[in-house]
């Protein structure tokens, strides 16, 4: 029997929770499977140190590079010329976190969509997937992308939303990432239909650890870690009729896809 291989295409692990156990914490993923993990940045200085944590392990991890739309309010135009010169790294795979959060509104409206917009051209001049945010501003997420011709891969990270969103986004082209929010029985009752039929060609898992801690998991503590994926990919596959084995191996391979590995 083929081992199963997990990809977590998305783990904040230069959180702060993480500095004392980091190393203890990528063990424990190790010997459960996890293969990859792209540890996502949300500032200049977070993929900095994003990348002194990937080059812990060179053949393990990957990162991102970009402005997450909380910082957009920081945004300045030489902050382009320093994505573009970090993204020169080989270990930098995507651009982002990047896009739009009208739900926390941590920077204006306008700096938001200025910032996300500049990400999105810097993505197209590289040739490098967009690790996408969307947060209660879907329509202004979507008309970013009118009048483009998007010729890189792209993931709406941490999907919460119903199936038109979903489908909205599987008709421009996008790739979807699913957490530990989807084991939660109250805040995913939404979305049971969607996942139990949607197509898995474009779908990946991520734990977004420190966060989205699955709510059926009895651990100590809230602190999510990629270890925990496996709980992602356990409810896909128990909703899809599926073995885990089957739906695992789909979103490895995909996972490896969209990032051009």
């Amino acid at each position: 029997m083929t081992q199963i291989s997990y990809f977590d295409i998305g783990a904040n692990l230069t959180h702060e929770s993480f500095d004392k156990d980091f190393m203890d914490v990528i063990e424990k993923a190790k010997l459960n499977n996890i293969k990859k993990i792209c540890i996502t940045s949300t500032s200049i200085e977070d993929t900095k140190v994003s990348l002194k944590l990937s080059e812990k392990d060179r053949n393990f991890f990957i990162t991102t590079c970009g402005i997450h739309p909380h910082y957009a309010d920081t945004f300045r135009e030489s902050n382009i010329e320093e994505i573009k010169k970090l993204s020169e790294h080989p270990l930098v795979k995507a651009i982002g976190e990047t896009g739009l959060d009208f739900n926390r509104n941590f920077s204006t409206k306008e700096n938001q969509i200025l910032c996300f917009n500049s990400q999105i051209e810097v993505a197209q001049e590289l040739n490098l997937p967009l690790f996408l945010h969307q947060r209660d501003a879907h329509k202004n997420f979507m008309d970013c992308f009118n009048n483009i011709d998007l010729k890189v891969n792209a993931v709406v990270h941490c999907f919460t939303g119903d199936k038109k969103e979903f489908y909205d986004y599987l008709d421009k082209g996008f790739w979807i990432g699913f957490t530990g929010w989807i084991c939660d029985p109250i805040r995913a009752e939404h979305m049971i239909d969607l996942i139990t039929n949607m197509p898995l060609e474009k779908i990946m898992i991520e734990t977004d650890s420190p966060y989205l801690l699955p709510k059926n998991l009895k651990v100590k503590g809230r602190r999510n870690e990629p270890k925990f994926i496996i709980e992602v990919a356990k409810k896909i596959a128990k909703l899809q009729n599926k073995s885990l084995q089957e739906v695992t191996q789909i979103f490895f391979d995909n996972s490896q896809r969209f990032f051009l590995l």
